[in-house]
Formats: structure tokens, sequence, C-alpha cells
């Protein structure tokens, strides 16, 4: 089938499409990845495609939908809970084979199910993974991974390809620009998971969509999943005034419960075929089901479309993207660190958490190093994967109770991209402006091996994310009410193991909007050097990170066993030869001899007492003051 002959198709009556794939696949107790199905269970894929034909659907999606390299392989560790995707690989040979196999099975299916007059359109799902900066996808990956998927395909037969439930406009748009690229003349569908609120909807986001999407070669632009069938009828009704092409919707049947440890949806057929009839009234050509719906849920939008006629719009509706005034934005208030960076030669310490809930020691110590002319604390969030009070709570006491700024060290380690942003905004209302962006070491080195990393996004995409707030919009572009005033901060290692690629990790970092950076424990001079002239041609301020030793087991530790520190050979023989009482003196003498020589080179110094030593670290400032 060519795009002409899919168009004359939608002109002569609404297209059913079938409904959730995953849903009926979990009901039949199928393991996830449900793509696996295909070639593990292909009697039960065969089966519940029929039964969507059967119910009226005559636009039959493959099972397909997660099927490409990046999410088939982002899997746990081989072991007796991972999927079979493993025994698979080993009798496929390769993962191009295996998502050449998956995805050409789907079709292969599919067609067996169905009549002739029902289309069978390609599934095509994100990759799974968030794209760089906001997460660790390379576009070059992403890319790959679908012309990957779309080729096997396009090879398979399938009658068009449809793009679905994308969040990210650039992702979407790399996904189509492959399919146009591929396969010029056949039907493509591109479809968007709203995830917006009323009011952002209200802002006229779906009207853009349809009018930026349809410059991209698409034959039907849409909406699915994420909202019910009335919060989509607002969705069609706003990408009607955006676009004059086919519009599809797919709703979801209203919003999921977890019912015994399974989703569940609980709007009855009828309704969900009621407001079909409504869908197709606002302009919809294409009506279906995504997450949730069941044949039932089907066979009810057939009955009830049946006699609705189709809306007739093409070259009747000119593309209107309503322009919504940008109001201007209240400007929180800014940290004390921003508005001294570059005028006062900063002072940071971070000061250790103790195991539960026994807080005072930190309070004190801030307490007592602000006295002494200290700018700022920093408080680490679950270094090495310790289980430690929420960084979040400990950074407010700190605040409130010793009057002195904190840094928030934030790891990605442990939130969803939803968790971070929600936090961040707590973080913020609590009046913590300093962040300092971090990806976060592993669970699997912590005290909770077997807890799951998330690692939705690195350091590079948190910085993108705080400078949106700082912007006034979420990640989403949904306004958050103000401005916010976070001052950003950014780790560099000086000596990675890969020094070219930790440098074009913080220029990233800079260009998303980082303020400031503090580096790894540096114990040469040489190295400050080096670093300060690299600082210098980025044009950020920057902390020299110093790290006081208290004994040779310490520096030995340091050395060895701690990625990015190293300790040259004079240091690690002087605290070797120093008498154990006396060792802690002579790494403090060589920490403040150090610190005298190199806090010139920047812009201030981030001191990392052992034990988190209020004491040690006053005993080194005397050496800046």
């Amino acid at each position: 089938m060519n795009r002409e002959q899919f168009r004359a198709r939608l002109e002569q009556g609404v297209l059913i499409a079938d409904g959730a794939i995953g849903t009926m696949l979990a009901l039949r107790g199928v393991p996830t990845p449900y793509e696996l199905t295909n070639l593990l269970y292909p009697d039960t894929v065969r089966a519940l495609h029929r039964e969507y034909y059967e119910a009226g659907a005559r636009l039959i999606e493959t099972n397909t939908y997660t099927a490409n390299r990046v999410r088939l392989f982002n899997l746990p560790e081989r072991g007796s809970e991972a999927p079979p995707t493993y025994s698979l690989l080993e009798q496929f040979g390769s993962p191009e084979e295996l998502v050449r196999r998956i995805n050409q099975e789907a079709v292969r299916l599919a067609r067996e199910a169905v009549g002739a007059d029902a289309l069978v359109f390609g599934s095509v799902g994100p990759v799974g993974k968030p794209l760089e900066p906001i997460g660790e996808t390379r576009l070059d990956e992403a890319e790959g991974a679908f012309r990957e998927q779309m080729q096997a395909l396009l090879e398979a037969g399938v009658d068009g390809l449809i793009l679905e439930t994308f969040i990210d406009p650039r992702e979407l748009e790399l996904a189509i620009r492959v399919a146009r690229e591929l396969a010029p003349d056949l039907p493509l569908i591109a479809s968007k998971g709203f995830v917006e609120d009323g009011e952002t909807l209200m802002e006229g986001l779906p009207e853009r969509f349809a009018h930026t999407v349809s410059a991209l070669g698409v034959d039907a632009v849409g909406a699915n999943c994420v909202v019910g069938p009335q919060r989509m009828l607002d969705i069609v009704r706003m990408m009607a005034t955006g676009t004059e092409l086919p519009l599809s919707s797919m709703p979801t049947p209203g919003l999921p419960q977890l019912v015994r440890g399974q989703v569940v949806y609980d709007i009855h057929p009828d309704y969900f075929g009621r407001y079909a009839v409504r869908l197709v009234e606002a302009g919809a050509q294409i009506v279906g089901g995504c997450c949730g719906t069941t044949p039932d849920h089907i066979r009810a939008v057939a009955q009830a479309v049946s006699r609705t006629p189709v809306k007739r719009r093409a070259g009747g509706i000119r593309a209107v993207v309503r322009e919504r005034k940008e109001e201007e934005l209240p400007l929180a208030e800014p940290s004390r660190l921003s508005q001294i960076l570059g005028k006062e030669r900063v002072i940071a310490v971070e000061l250790d958490l103790p195991r539960g809930l026994k807080v005072q020691k930190v309070i004190e110590g801030a307490r007592l190093l602000k006295e002494h002319g200290v700018h700022v604390i920093d408080i680490s969030d679950g270094a090495r994967a310790r289980l430690r009070m929420n960084v979040i709570a400990i950074s407010h006491l700190v605040q409130r109770e010793a009057g002195i700024e904190v840094m928030m060290h934030f790891a990605c380690r442990d939130r969803n991209l939803l968790a971070i942003q929600a936090d961040l905004l707590g973080a913020h209302a609590l009046g913590i402006r300093n962040v300092l962006a971090i990806t976060g070491d592993p669970a699997q080195i912590g005290d909770y091996p077997t807890a799951t990393s998330v690692f939705d996004v690195d350091a590079i995409g948190l910085v993108r994310i705080l400078r949106r707030f700082n912007e006034g919009r979420d990640l989403a572009g949904n306004t958050i009410g103000v401005r916010a005033n976070f001052t950003i901060a950014v780790a560099y290692n000086p000596l990675a193991p890969d020094p070219e690629t930790e440098r074009d990790r913080l220029r990233k970092k800079i260009e998303e909007g980082a303020h400031l950076v503090y580096t790894q424990p540096i114990f040469e001079m040489r190295v400050v050097e080096e670093t300060a002239e690299l600082m210098n041609r980025l044009g950020v301020p920057w902390l020299v990170g110093v790290l006081p030793l208290r004994s040779a087991r310490h520096a030995e530790f340091m050395h060895n066993e701690v990625p990015g520190v190293s300790i040259p050979e004079p240091i690690l023989r002087r605290m070797a030869e120093a008498p154990e009482e006396d060792a802690l003196a002579v790494g403090l003498e060589i920490a403040r001899r150090f610190v005298a020589e190199a806090a010139p080179y920047a812009q201030g110094v981030y001191l990392m007492p052992p034990a988190g030593s209020a004491q040690i670290a006053l005993q080194v400032i005397e050496a800046i003051q």
C-alpha cells in the first residue's frame, strides 16, 4: 500500500484500530519483554490479533512496540530472574539477527491472523532510554536502532508504520526522518503521548505538535496512551485546528490501578464506544485503543462508529496555532554563593552524614565552620550507595539550624525522571539553591547491593533539568510558576582514566548551563595548573578539591581503591614513614602547603576532611585565610 491508497482508504470511513497487545499478553501470563512472545509463544500472538480482527479492527499493529536493540538489550545481568533474551541471543547468534527475527515474525503472525481487508502496520516506539543530553543514549545509537527495526518490518511487508507513544519531540522527528529515508511512499502515522496536564494542554501544545509534525512528511497525526477518552477528546479537538491531515486517536480506558500486583483499567466498553463516536465527530479518522484496551472495547468502538460518517476535514480547516502570550515569571531569590562567586575565594567543606537520625554533630560542625569563615557546607547524596538520611531533609536542617548555605549533592541513581524533578522543586521550595549534579555510584557497591539503580538521566541531563527550572519550565515544558534560581555545580575528575571523554562531558555540562565546577581531590600542582588552564578556556569558575590524609592506610586506600584519585609517590612515602601518632599532623601539613599554593589558581577550595571532621577542616582553612 502506498500513501495515496492509504488516504483513499481513510476517505471511505473510520478506520478501526486494535487495542493493547501488552495488556492482553500480561493477562495470559506472558512474561516481559512481550515482543519475545513472537518467537516463544507465536500461537498466543496470532490468536490475540485474530480476536481484535474479529472485534472489528482493520488496522492491526504488530507486536513490536519495544522491539529495538536499545530496549531489548537494556536488561538485568544474567541470573535466575533474567528474561529469556539471553538464550534467544545465543540461538540467533547476534543482536542484529534477533531484532530482525522478532520484527519479521511479528509481521508474519499478524498477516496470518487477519483477513485481506485488514492493514498491518509495524509498531515502533521510542528506543526506551532518554536521549542525550537528558540521558545517555546517543542520537546515532537511537538512529541505528530505529533503522534496524524499521528495515526488518519493511522487509517483512508491512502496509505502513505507526510511530507511537513518543514523548520527546526530537526522538519522534528522528524516527520520522529514518522512516522516510527507508520508505518514502509508505503510509506513516506519528502519534504522541501527551503526559501534560489540562492547563498545559490548553496552552496549545496539541495544536503546535500537529502543525509541526504535519510538515515532516507523515500521513496521519495522532495521540495515544496516557489519557482516557475524555481528555483525548480535548486533545483531538485541539489537533484538528493545527493540521489538515487525518487524525489518529487511541486513548486508554481511563486511569490504571494496581490490583493484586496487576495493572487494571475500569472503564466499561460501552462508555469507551460512546466516546469513540465523539472522537470521530471531533475529526478522528483512525480510532482504537492503547494500554488496557481489550477486544471488548474495540468491539464497542466498531459498533458505535459504524453509523458515524467521517468528518471531511481536508481543505476545510486552515491550520491555526494559537500563540499564547508569554507571561513574565517572577525570579526566585538567588543563593549567597552565586553572589560571592568570583568576588571572594569560596571555602566549601563536605560533612559526612552518620547513619540513622543522629544529625546534631553535622549541624554543630556546620555552625562551627560558619563561625570560621566557611561559605558553604557540602552534603553528599548517598555516596558509594550508603544508606543515609535524605539529602534534601538534612540540607534543609543544616541551613535552618546552622544558618549556613548548603551545596546539596544530588544523584540520579535513586530517582526516575519524575522523582528527580519533584524532589528538586521541593528542595527549591525549602530554600535550597545550590545543587551539585552527579550521576551517582551504582547501588551494587553499597549497603543494599540488590537495590535497583535507576539512572533515567545522568549528570548532564540533570544540569539541563536544573536550567529548565531556572527558565521557569519543567522538562516537559510546563510552567513551574516562577523562575527558579539554582546555582548549578558539576564535578570534574582531572585524572579520569579517559581524560578526553571527561573533558567532553565537562564541556557538555557547561553548555547545558553549569555555573561552577568542583574537582576530585588533587595532590599535584601540575594537575592544578592544567585544570586552571582548562577552566579559563571554558570560562567557568572552579573549586579545587583538597583531601587531608590522616594515615598511611588512608593514603594507600585513596590511591589504590578510589577511582580518579592519584597520590604522588613522595606523599605516599612520607605518610608511610610517619609514626602512627604523627600521621594526621603530617597529612595536615601537606594539605595546608598544597592549599596555600593551589588556592590562587581557582575561585575557591573544596575541602573533604576525613570522617567529615570539622576540626580537621579548620586546621586546613588556616592556610587559606
